[in-house]
This record gives structure tokens, sequence and C-alpha cells, in this order.
């Protein structure tokens, strides 16, 4: 089921009966009567299909499937932490965000303009912030509402996790990993992970966003993804990620097989004699190549192509007199088919740690724990 089929009080109560162990103590936390208590946890029961409490004359004793859903739903509440927030304010506050107006969030969610209107007012009204604005014909989310449109996605992100956890455990495999793969991760390691963990669980669907680190960090904020893959940032910069590392590249100069300095181990004076093709300025490893030749008095070479498609450099590389830094792992297949040829390393400073950058409130599902695993695996394999 959609999470928003799902009454927020009625999770919070769920919450309170797995901590306090009693229907008259969950009743009195979130202020209900017993018969209303009891009436809420059979509706969550129903659409669950599945029972969340025995019934035992010195309490209610956790199930399994309570044992996946009650720390979501406690993750989703420290997201969600005013008591103003209803499921249906949600939902409408982040069709809001995403479409951009009334009228796109009434198209993706089949609701009404005047119902959309009135929840996100509601809202706005018992938070006392103002949330949206309006500009021009545009609706657009203040500050405030920006922000509390974050910490929603971050909520519906935990409670659809304990949704599809309970599904697995009646057998029906849902489950999904979104994984945002910046470049150095896509040409080995994440393909091995993909292939071996699949291997495993054929059902669970896997979502590759591919971009670089500015076009991923926010989706990743936001919840949108569950893990992004590839150069760690150091220092890392926003507070609310942490990196996991995996193993280290080092970059090597690559040009084509039969390039003038393909038989020799040339030094800087000789790599400067010919055009580069390089990610754009602010990338690390431009700003380091840069740094290489400030460093030692000497004027870098043109970059006359700058680009990070691994497909375009190697065009360009083969049909030129480029030269370029790069993953050996980018360029396995080209260097072993001889297309192109490795003319060494370069200082140290030059190396980089790849890894995995996540949320620090997030909380991997079974499946998504057990990928993590295979990175791991295949980055010991290296």
């Amino acid at each position: 089921m959609d999470i928003w089929d799902y009454n927020l009080r009625h999770l919070t109560a769920i919450g309170q009966i797995a901590q306090l162990g009693t229907m008259g103590a969950a009743a009195r936390a979130v202020n209900l009567t017993q018969p209303a208590l009891t009436q809420a946890l059979a509706r969550v029961e129903n659409q669950l299909n599945l029972p969340l409490f025995e019934r035992r004359h010195d309490g209610m004793v956790p199930t399994p499937a309570a044992d996946l859903l009650v720390p979501r739903i406690r993750a989703a509440l420290d997201h969600a932490i005013s008591p103003h927030v209803t499921t249906a304010r949600m939902r409408a506050l982040l069709a809001l965000a995403d479409s951009g107006s009334y009228l796109g969030a009434s198209l993706a969610t089949g609701l009404a303009v005047p119902t959309l209107h009135r929840a996100v007012k509601d809202l706005s009204l018992s938070l006392r912030k103002v949330l949206v604005e309006r500009r021009s014909n545009a609706v657009v989310l203040t500050e405030a509402g920006q922000t509390l449109a974050r910490t929603f996605r971050l909520a519906r992100v935990e409670l659809e996790a304990g949704l599809a956890e309970i599904e697995a455990l009646k057998g029906r495999e849902v489950r999904r990993i979104t994984i945002g793969a910046m470049p150095l991760s896509r040409a080995r390691i994440l393909p091995a992970a993909v292939a071996r963990f699949l291997k495993r669980h054929p059902h669970v669907r896997i979502a590759i966003a591919e971009g670089a680190r500015t076009e991923l960090v926010e989706p990743l904020r936001n919840g949108v993804i569950d893990m992004m893959i590839g150069a760690l940032r150091q220092p890392l910069v926003e507070p609310d990620l942490v990196q996991t590392a995996l193993f280290e590249d080092e970059p090597i100069v690559v040009a084509r097989h039969d390039h003038p300095l393909g038989s020799t181990r040339p030094d800087l004076s000789a790599l400067a004699r010919h055009p580069w093709i390089l990610p754009a300025r602010g990338a690390p490893l431009r700003d380091k190549w840069e740094a290489m030749f400030a460093e030692r008095g000497m004027t870098a070479p043109p970059v006359p192509v700058e680009s990070g498609s691994v497909m375009i450099i190697r065009q360009v590389l083969i049909e030129s007199d480029f030269l370029t830094l790069v993953s050996p792992d980018q360029v396995a297949v080209e260097l072993e088919a001889r297309w192109l040829c490795s003319l060494g390393t370069l200082p140290s400073a030059f190396h980089r740690v790849i890894g995995v950058t996540t949320r620090a409130s997030w909380r991997p599902t079974a499946v998504q724990a057990e990928f993590l695993a295979d990175l791991d695996a295949v980055a010991a394999q290296r």
C-alpha cells in the first residue's frame, strides 16, 4: 500500500504501544481513548494484513512485523517532529515542492487544488511559518518551506522502507535501491557489485542515477537516492552526510597507443608539450593538475576540450595527440585492446579515495546493507 493511505497519528500510536507495552499507557501518551487506539491499531493491521502485536494478559508484545516497522516510524517522526503534521499535509507540501504549482500537484496526486491549498495553508498556520509565497504567476517555497520539504522527504523514505520490509516479510519483494553513480564508480566496482547482488536478490529493483557529485548530492540529502558512490571529498562539508572508504584510486596519464610519448615515461616538461582533455575547473582532479604545474613554476598545457565523459575522452585520444588523466578502471577495456596506452602515474597527491556517501541519519534496510557488503567485497578483490 501507499504510505499516504496511513494515518500518521495512528502510526505514532503504534510506536507508543511498542515502547510502553500497554494499550492504556499508549492511549494516554497520544491523547486517545483506549477504544479509539484499539480501532487505530486494528485499522493499521488490516492495512498491512499482518498483526503487529500479540495481545497478552500482561501487555502487548511486538511481532516480527512490528520489529521492522516501529523503528521506521520512529525515524520518520524524528523528521516530521510536530504533532501538527499529518499525512495529508505532508503529501500536499511535497507535491507542491516537486511540481512547483498547485495545478501540477493536483495532477500528480489526483487531489483537488482547493484540497491541496487548504492542507498547505493549515500546515503553515499550525507551525506559524510562511511556507509558500507567490511570485508573479508561480508559487515557490520559502526557505522554511524548503527545509520542511526536505524533512518530509526523509520521513517518507523511512515509511516507504518500513512498508517495503513488511512486504518482504510476507514474501512479496518490492524493495528498491537507488544509487547515485559518480564517474569513477561506473566502470568496474558498481557494475560488479550490482551483478553480484542480483544473483541472490533477482527481484530487488536497482535504479542508478548517473552524474557528477554536484548533481547528486542534493538528491541524496533529500532522500531521493539512497547512496552515492565515487570519489570522496576531503573535507566533507555537508554535516548531514557521512563517507565510507572502499579503495584508493591512482590515476594514470593516458594517450593513444601510438602517441609520440607512448614508448617513454615522460617527465612533466614532455607532458606539457601536448594538449589535454580534462574535467572542467572546479573538479578536484583538474585543480590538482593545474597546481602541479604551478608548483614547478611551469605554465599548464592547454585544455582545449573539457569533459568527464569516458566515451568522449576515448575518441578524442584515439584520433589526436591529446593526453588525459583518468582512473585505470575507466579505460581498462581500451588499454587491454591497445587502443590506448598508459604513460605512468603522477605524484601521490593525485590519489583519490573511492567510497560510499550516505545520509548520517540513514538506516539501511536488510537488502541495502547486503548491497553495501557486496561493494566492500568487490573493492577488496581489486
